[in-house]
């Protein structure tokens, strides 16, 4: 039995039924990290001893039926942003670099006793700023399909981890797409729950009102029984909802027969009916411009794949997904100039030597950050100041109102919206920070669902000609992950099957 080869919820099947053990689980993984890591970068932290110390512990437990779930003693990474309780936690930043926690993030900890295994700490954006796991203080993440491309961000390490074997499932913080970006550029399964589903305590906060913790996982099911784990109410965070539907695996059904499917026209533009009979020279100059050919059509392709299983789907128009990008970074980057306040040289992390209290606050930061995050901070102090607060922030306050009236009017007539991830397959490493507009506008499709709070899921829909992996994206209205995990799976199960015969 190749152990690698397992999804998450078959390793634990396996490790129950006495066909492999946690610590031949935990030994194959960093075997594999041993041989890959010094190429891919996904880890800035793993520590083996604590790693194998937890899995005899786990399995002996599991072998006095004390644990019986679906993960236990299935080895799980984390993303440098959650805290870890003795392990270093450095958010990819130099300002955090001797940072160990004295408590663990309140997801973590539902792991851990569920009997996941955590090895290490993945790398990502710092400060979860970024879309392609490049602003790392530590060094670049790269894609496991071709390593002279991105992962995706900020969750690329988790991302990359996950596609490479380096981990069975991994967790990561999902801000304006930073799951199901670097979930599609990978080739795995991402998904970003509804706002307030899963604890954030623990959770080093880039914009609190947007973020929420997700996991990357190699196919659908792992998502729904991480999401079971993850999703236990916890009252240390006062803006968790306590939910009583989080029976996730109970949606792995394949039927999509009356589904209602929507498709915005402004995410798709032309579609394959509209351009037939057109010079294909002239519709790929169009696409240059925005969405690309090979993903458009990969979207296309899933969409007439889920109408083939009986699902009605047909387009229709989004109100307001033009003003997202600008809504999302005012209100992102004014909730991170105030978080990223604390970090000051006092308390905790990087002190710089300097004479006085103030010289000591701005050499810690200057040399503490790095240039995306003093943009950001920057931008956000800006739209926060005197006679910028009404023009800016609250202006994009209200378009984030407005947008979520938009998709209350579109889920009263579908129950799930369906499109791409990201414009384009994952670039070239160094092609999206030279510039940093082209890359906020990569998150077009992603951030409106942080605007509106609501849940999106990124499956594998395909490849381009690159080689390089392309995501479809589903969304679903505010507490309806159900639903999206029910089409995701008859889409993956679907897919699979065709892929099989194909082969």
């Amino acid at each position: 039995m190749e152990l690698l080869s397992l999804s998450a919820v078959e390793l634990g099947a396996a490790i129950r039924e006495g066909r492999t053990t946690a610590v031949e689980a935990v030994e194959a993984v960093f075997a594999r990290i041993e041989k890959l890591e010094g190429t891919l970068h996904c880890y800035i932290t793993l520590d083996k001893k604590r790693a194998l110390d937890n899995a005899v512990r786990v399995q002996k437990k599991i072998e006095a039926k004390e644990l019986q779930g679906p993960l236990a003693g299935v080895p799980v990474a984390m993303k440098d942003n959650l805290s870890t309780e003795g392990m270093l936690t450095t958010c990819a930043s130099k300002i955090l670099k001797n940072y160990i926690p004295s408590y663990s993030a309140q997801a973590v900890l539902q792991l851990e006793k569920a009997g996941a295994i955590l090895i290490g700490k993945t790398n990502m954006d710092e400060f979860a700023m970024g879309s392609t796991t490049e602003t790392s203080a530590y060094g670049v993440t790269r894609n496991p399909h071709n390593p002279e491309h991105v992962p995706g961000g900020s969750s690329g390490g988790s991302a990359a981890a996950v596609a490479a074997g380096e981990c069975f499932f991994a967790l990561g913080s999902d801000t304006g797409g930073s799951v199901r970006q670097p979930a599609s550029y990978c080739g795995v399964v991402g998904m970003k729950p509804t706002y307030g589903t899963v604890s954030r305590y623990g959770l080093v906060a880039y914009g609190s009102s947007l973020d929420q913790i997700g996991p990357l996982c190699k196919n659908v099911e792992d998502c729904a029984a991480v999401m079971e784990i993850i999703a236990a109410f916890d009252e240390k965070d006062s803006t968790q909802i306590a939910r009583k539907d989080t029976d996730f695996t109970s949606a792995l059904i394949r039927d999509v027969k009356g589904m209602r499917i929507g498709i915005p026209r402004a995410y798709m533009g032309e579609n394959p009916q509209a351009r037939m009979g057109k010079n294909p020279e002239i519709y790929r100059e169009k696409s240059a411009q925005g969405l690309d050919t090979e993903v458009r059509d990969a979207v296309w392709k899933a969409a007439e794949l889920l109408r083939s299983q009986g699902a009605v789907v047909e387009e229709f128009d989004l109100d307001l997904v033009e003003y997202a990008i600008p809504a999302y970074y005012t209100i992102a980057s004014a909730e991170a100039s105030s978080n990223l306040e604390r970090f000051d040289g006092v308390k905790y992390g990087l002190r710089a030597q300097a004479q006085g209290l103030h010289q000591m606050y701005k050499k810690t930061r200057s040399q503490g950050f790095g240039p995306e995050v003093k943009r950001r901070i920057m931008l956000g102090s800006y739209v926060l100041s005197s006679g910028y607060y009404d023009a800016y922030y609250l202006k994009a306050l209200r378009v984030k109102a407005m947008l979520k009236q938009a998709f209350d009017r579109a889920f009263a007539a579908y129950d799930c919206i369906l499109g791409p991830v990201a414009p384009s397959t994952a670039p070239k490493l160094g092609e999206s920070l030279s510039d940093p507009i082209k890359m906020y506008l990569g998150d077009i499709y992603t951030i409106a669902v942080n605007l509106a709070g609501l849940p999106g899921i990124s499956i594998p829909c395909g490849m381009d000609g690159k080689g390089l992996p392309i995501g479809l994206q589903l969304i679903g209205d505010c507490f309806q992950e159900k639903k999206l995990l029910r089409a995701a799976y008859t889409y993956e199960q679907r897919r699979n099957e065709l892929l099989v015969g194909e082969g």
